[in-house]
């Protein structure tokens, strides 16, 4: 076999392979978001087909710490409810391990009117060719989860335009956010052009809050499996945050799908538009409905020409300046000290500098939610 033919085969040998992959992924995925929605909209018929017949759920009471329920009996509890009625439960697949035949998840349940959170575990097994849910067990907390969601936009860019320089999302603007919306009780999806990871960058494992979400598996799947636009309801956001870095540049500002998201959660919805650092580019090609650009008219900040190495490599593979771009399009570009936070509020638009501001900018967000 020829050295081009043995490289063909190895291509189309991985190539399905990830297609395999990819659909176990997506049966797990079923039976977990059955059991998700069955239960969030009183559907007993959807909560049976996640599980096996025989299955149970490993749950505790008062004076019983162990109390086995079938999942028959499970379901039964929703069979006098009204079908199709939201129970008050929001869900969310928290991380997810398959290993052949076998998987393992973390699902989160909030129920916000009762200030209660659950984390449900759930081992499943491949059945001929379905995935089921063969057992749950569950714990409980008190908790200020309210529910409501914020929508984080990141790039899938692992380099420079088509050079072969590096680049990859601000570790540092991703956390304090994040840490930020997660205290005051926001639950935080992403999203980035083509789903899935999303390179990094400046990561400093000496740095506690680094440290905290470096090794947090919840948060480092979601940073691995980030929604496709295509998977995004905009009407469950209050508000989008588009983070910086050096692939911020590359893959967002274009995208026809997130600028359509993004202004339907502004304008239909009401919410917020932020964005932080090299993260702004991503706003200067949003129009409202009658086709003005969103920034025009609107102080906003980001990170300035004056603070880029314009002669280094890496910016001669900047698309646009964003700078110039936002003062061609009739906003007005405000920006402090270098290395210090600078945020701008201008109505329902929160942009800020450097990753120093990526707290204060979340701070002004959450002042903006609650008002």
């Amino acid at each position: 076999m020829k050295f081009t033919q043995l490289l063909t085969f190895i291509m189309i040998v991985l190539m399905s392979n990830t297609a395999l992959a990819g659909n176990e992924r997506a049966s797990v995925l079923k039976a977990l978001n059955d059991y998700i929605q069955g239960t969030s909209y009183s559907n007993p018929e959807q909560i049976k087909s996640a599980f096996q017949k025989d299955a149970n759920l490993y749950l505790g009471r008062k004076g019983e710490p162990l109390w086995t329920v079938p999942a028959k009996e499970y379901i039964s509890w929703f069979k006098n409810k009204p079908r199709g009625k939201f129970t008050g439960r929001v869900g969310e697949i928290l991380s997810l391990d398959i290993e052949g035949k076998i998987a393992t998840a973390k699902v989160e349940i909030l129920i916000p009117k009762k200030q209660i959170r659950f984390v449900d575990m759930f081992l499943l097994k491949k059945l001929d060719s379905d995935w089921k849910i063969i057992s749950k067990s569950a714990v409980s907390a008190k908790s200020n989860h309210n529910g409501e969601r914020i929508l984080f936009i990141v790039s899938n860019a692992h380099f420079h335009g088509d050079s072969t320089l590096p680049a990859g999302a601000s570790f540092s603007e991703l956390v304090h956010a994040y840490d930020e919306f997660k205290q005051a009780g926001y639950t935080v999806d992403f999203v980035s052009p083509k789903g899935g990871a999303t390179p990094l960058a400046y990561i400093n494992t000496s740095n506690e809050m680094h440290k905290k979400y470096l090794y947090d598996q919840t948060f480092m799947y979601a940073l691995k499996h980030t929604k496709k636009p295509s998977d995004v309801e905009p009407s469950l956001y209050r508000a989008v945050h588009y983070i910086g870095g050096s692939n911020a540049m590359y893959g967002v500002a274009e995208n026809k799908e997130i600028q359509a998201i993004t202004m339907e959660i502004y304008e239909k919805h009401n919410g917020i538009v932020s964005s932080v650092c090299h993260g702004t580019a991503g706003i200067v090609n949003l129009r409202t409905k009658d086709g003005k650009f969103l920034i025009s008219g609107k102080k906003v900040s980001g990170y300035p020409d004056v603070f880029e190495n314009t002669s280094r490599a890496y910016y001669k593979e900047f698309p646009f300046s964003i700078e110039k771009t936002i003062e061609k399009r009739g906003g007005d570009f405000i920006y402090g000290k270098r290395n210090k936070s600078h945020v701008e509020v201008d109505g329902r638009i929160v942009t800020g500098q450097n990753y120093q501001s990526s707290r204060p900018v979340a701070e002004k967000m959450i002042e903006l939610l609650k008002r």
